[in-house]
């Protein structure tokens, strides 16, 4: 502990540091009703695959982007797509180019 005390110490200088995972587990909660069924993935490979979808989706809820609009345009679009702008389909950059995309008339004040 004391040779990481640096790190254990760091919300002291910056506040943007929460001190508990309360948000990760507030917004996991609604993906306990399947938490029985995680244990029957199969291997290793399918629970990482799980765990990585579920962090995606949950990635989009917290960045208020529909997960089922973004996953349908990120399929439809990531085999053509070059790897130099594979960013451009993380969820809060999606969510940016999409409000680019409206007319001026329909972007929220």
């Amino acid at each position: 502990m004391l040779r990481r005390w640096d790190d254990l110490a760091r919300f002291l200088d910056d506040g943007s540091i929460c001190l508990t995972n309360n948000c990760a587990e507030r917004a996991l909660r609604g993906m306990a009703w399947g938490g029985r069924n995680w244990t029957f993935d199969g291997n290793q490979r399918g629970a990482d695959r799980a765990a990585i979808m579920l962090t995606m989706i949950t990635t989009c809820r917290l960045n208020e982007v529909d997960p089922k609009a973004w996953l349908g345009d990120v399929l439809a679009r990531i085999a053509d797509l070059p790897a130099s702008h594979l960013r451009e389909l993380l969820p809060w950059e999606w969510k940016l180019l999409r409000q680019d995309d409206k007319p001026s008339d329909q972007q929220a004040p």
